[in-house]
């Protein structure tokens, strides 16, 4: 039965999502994505409860908190928690960086951060305003992601710096700009696409 708590002689928890995680321990990414299935959800739940996370924060708490579990499963002891009470553990955590970061954001981007304001010769006319064209829809499109998924890509894309410095600059875990590129690559993609 899901969610059943069975304890062994030993005093060690043998329910399915204990199971589960120690298996994920293991590397089984068939463990993961059953947890991941179940234990998704539940946590962007959580990260609306209470709060005034957007829906693209909830998503982006999910896959922290996720990718913290597939990182550290090995560090999970059945014999101090349930898997749910560890795993809403580094959800609660990941919810409180996440509204820290939240709250050093207070400017919004725009495109003059974007690109310089200076034009550059070209050769052709045809190029020059092909050009205008494809960076007004950019910054049109970059407008449209959230604020810091936006600073990530202009760091990245216009100013060059690879994640690593931009974690540094930003204050960030490498696996949250990498995160955010992602995320935000898959929503340019979609703006594209319409």
């Amino acid at each position: 039965m899901v969610g059943t708590v069975s304890v062994d002689a030993s005093g060690k928890r043998n329910d399915e999502w204990s199971q589960c995680l120690i298996q994920v321990a293991e590397q089984d990414r068939d463990a993961f994505a059953k947890l991941f299935t179940h234990f998704a959800p539940l946590i962007k739940a959580f990260a609306h409860n209470g709060s005034a996370l957007a829906a693209s924060h909830a998503e982006e708490l999910v896959q922290e908190v996720m990718i913290k579990v597939w990182q550290k499963a090995a560090a999970y002891n059945p014999l101090k928690a349930a898997a749910s009470t560890w795993i809403y553990t580094i959800a609660r955590n990941c919810r409180t960086d996440l509204y820290r970061r939240l709250q050093k954001f207070d400017t919004p981007i725009s495109a003059q951060d974007v690109w310089p304001d200076g034009e550059e010769d070209l050769e052709e006319p045809f190029t020059a305003i092909q050009q205008r064209r494809d960076e007004a829809k950019v910054k049109e499109m970059l407008q449209q992601l959230p604020h810091e998924q936006g600073q990530i890509l202009v760091k990245v894309y216009m100013e060059g710096k690879s994640h690593s410095e931009v974690a540094k600059d930003l204050d960030l875990p490498l696996g949250t700009v990498k995160s955010r590129v992602r995320l935000a690559m898959q929503k340019l993609e979609l703006l594209v696409e319409k």
